[in-house]
């Protein structure tokens, strides 16, 4: 259980992963995460689950290193077996069913959080179009998986080395601006992006769904690591979400929240990067 059956690298410290976990890819739906620890005395982290396949009993992640924890994961190989990899956790997608046109909008390690989604969309027969952007061309991941399922695939980087020239703001104003009108938009990605996001929807009333990734630890709701104000309610994204109605979220007091450890986590991933030869 839990063995690694497939690696990829998809971008520079970004890694592509299917582990063989029959209980957790027979349950799996679109929208969930799992947590997953990979040593006895480690810390656990959520991770979205980018795609599952049932027959086979895999499930599909990717992840950047960005910390001590994704680093000894990227440090796996095929074969080798994940310690603890827990799920699926999380309140699954739901869209209605009289819904007929979607946007997902996605940035960087968002990109692959739309990827299940969007599939099970286009298997209803909806359309879609989809936004996705990255700090240079290295950086875009998933275009050919992703135009398979979509109408339109819109791609911008920030240094302009491929496609637009900016941030996939720009291009989701553009297309509203120009008269586009989606029943659902969906925005994934750093907190910052998808408040930007949501100011620009907010102008037009669509309705915009966003997945949070917050500070979490347990995964079940019992530790409230997670908690984010969400109108005039406190919810915890690991049992109510982690997707809630972006019209809603206090971004401002998640960046806040997400910052809190930043340093702690610093220190240890340049400890841990020291120790293995990997420091300056």
């Amino acid at each position: 259980m839990n063995e690694i059956v497939i690696k990829q690298n998809l971008a520079p410290n970004v890694w592509f992963m299917g582990i063989y976990s029959p209980q957790v890819a027979k349950k799996a739906k679109p929208g969930q995460f799992v947590i997953l620890r990979v040593t006895e005395k480690g810390e656990r982290i959520p991770l979205t689950i980018a795609d599952f396949d049932r027959e086979k009993g895999v499930v599909y992640i990717i992840f950047q290193v960005v910390g001590k924890t994704t680093s000894l994961l990227s440090q796996l190989n095929i074969g080798d077996r994940i310690i603890d990899f827990v799920g699926p956790l999380g309140m699954p997608y739901e869209h209605s069913p009289e819904d007929k046109d979607y946007l997902f909008v996605a940035g960087g390690l968002g990109i692959p959080a739309i990827f299940s989604k969007v599939k099970m969309l286009h298997s209803e027969g909806k359309n879609i179009d989809i936004i996705i952007g990255g700090r240079s061309k290295e950086n875009i991941f998933f275009e050919d998986e992703l135009k398979k399922y979509c109408n339109n695939l819109y791609i911008s980087t920030n240094d302009g080395s491929y496609g637009k020239k900016g941030f996939v703001t720009e291009i989701l104003n553009d297309l509203l601006e120009s008269g586009k009108r989606y029943d659902e938009i969906f925005a994934v990605g750093p907190v910052p992006m998808m408040k930007a996001v949501v100011d620009i929807t907010k102008r037009f009333s669509i309705k915009t769904l966003v997945s949070l990734n917050p500070i979490m630890v347990d995964g079940t709701g019992m530790c409230g690591g997670c908690r984010v104000k969400i109108g005039n309610e406190v919810k915890f994204a690991c049992v109510d979400g982690p997707i809630f109605d972006g019209f809603e979220v206090d971004f401002d007091g998640l960046m806040k929240r997400n910052s809190y450890y930043q340093d702690l986590e610093n220190i240890s991933y340049k400890e841990h990067k020291c120790k293995i030869g990997l420091g300056e």
